[in-house]
């Protein structure tokens, strides 16, 4: 866990400081706010499009390779910014971070389900995600403040932080090794049942996986629409700070803590109160906004701060739910599954909020991604193949 702890805050660390600043470094170089939202769009995009073979390469290559190449694509790019700030550079150099932090999100929440027992997957995951979280509270703030009093430069510094978790990559791999040797010389357990490889046993794992993807996807459509657009949507660099700060924060306490709680209680009970809390965070940000000269400051954070706690608590509970669906061999496939889902709603998050307040402005964009978490609600109460309590008491290996 040490080693993943330390390669995850790199990776991300690098990923979450240019987030809202590329962005930024397209506007300066002429696009409008359709060309800023493209930016993330694109980036999470090829994320997208990259996550279904990760798990083939873990196969084909190695856990320590893999890891490597991730943080070099991560970590090499931001340099290049340098170059040009023009849009199609901008994105060019987006898709290839984008190939990187798919491998890296898939291969990491892969790890952390092998690395511990099923019924200490909340716990492993919240501190996972604390890893990610945590420089993302440091790092997403404080990006476009750097931007604007010291320069671009220092976040595309920043940016190269990946580069720093790379020597962490040869011993987690190591490590896995070592526990799959000793798990091969266990006697079978309670172990869940196969999920077969016909038609039927693949529409099986498909049906078990995509209630967690898409309630994930409401909630981080909202988190990439604000995090994205929030230097543009504030009034004053100060605030834009401020709530990132607090959104940030928020998110990575709720992910955290909420580990344990669903460990001995089970996901189901947290789920519905953090979707409310989604659309209601939009709802207030987007009456913050109203008067782009005049920010309402009280409304603004609160409304940061409530997307943040869905944002953290439904990114545990979500990664929680699809490794309770599948068997340990299938852990990939799970991870790919759900980081899909994660980017997707990013991607969409940024690019169509990016497009609306384009042609209207930031309120209504915000309220129709508002809608759209809350059209997930039902996916809260919908009852999954298999609860995650009694898988954990049947795989404790």
């Amino acid at each position: 866990m040490p080693a993943l702890l330390v390669l995850t805050a790199a990776g991300f660390g690098g990923f979450a400081a240019l987030l809202p600043v590329a962005p930024l470094w397209a506007v300066q170089g002429g696009a409008n706010e359709a060309g800023a939202g493209l930016v993330n769009g694109v980036l999470l995009l090829v994320t997208v499009m990259t996550q279904p073979f990760v798990p083939r390469l873990l196969n084909r290559l190695g856990t320590g390779r893999v890891l490597a190449a991730a943080l070099a694509l991560l970590g090499i790019p931001p340099l290049l910014f340098l170059f040009s700030d023009h849009l199609g550079w901008v994105l060019l150099l987006s898709a290839l971070r984008g190939i990187g932090f798919g491998i890296l999100t898939v291969a990491g929440s892969t790890v952390v389900a092998n690395l511990v027992p099923r019924a200490q997957h909340g716990a492993a995951i919240g501190a996972y995600g604390a890893a990610i979280a945590v420089p993302q509270v440091i790092l997403i703030p404080a990006g476009p403040l750097l931007a604007d009093s010291v320069g671009f430069w220092a976040v595309f510094a920043l940016g190269t932080l990946p580069i720093l978790g790379i020597s962490s990559a040869p011993r987690l791999a190591r490590v896995l090794r070592e526990q799959e040797a000793a798990r091969a010389l266990l006697p079978p357990t309670g172990a869940i049942p196969t999920v077969n490889g016909n038609r039927a046993g693949r529409r099986q794992l498909v049906s078990s996986l995509v209630r967690p993807m898409m309630l994930l996807s409401g909630v981080t459509l909202a988190g990439g629409a604000v995090i994205t657009f929030a230097p543009q949507m504030s009034s004053s660099p100060a605030l834009t700070a401020g709530a990132l700060a607090l959104l940030t924060l928020s998110a990575a306490v709720t992910r955290w803590g909420v580990g344990g709680l669903a460990d001995r209680h089970g996901a189901k009970p947290f789920l519905w109160p953090l979707v409310l809390l989604t659309v209601i965070g939009l709802v207030l940000a987007a009456i913050a906004v109203q008067d782009p000269n005049a920010t309402a400051i009280a409304l603004f954070l609160a409304g940061m701060t409530l997307v943040g706690i869905a944002y953290g608590g439904l990114q545990n509970l979500t990664l929680l739910l699809s490794l309770a669906a599948v068997e340990r061999k299938q852990y990939g496939t799970a991870s790919a599954v759900w980081n899909i889902g994660f980017d997707m709603g990013t991607a969409v998050g940024s690019v169509l909020i990016g497009t609306l307040a384009a042609g209207l402005s930031f309120p209504p964009a915000l309220l129709v991604a508002a809608a759209i978490s809350l059209l997930t609600l039902p996916l809260a109460f919908a009852r999954g193949p298999q609860s995650d309590k009694v898988r954990g008491k049947r795989d404790r290996v």
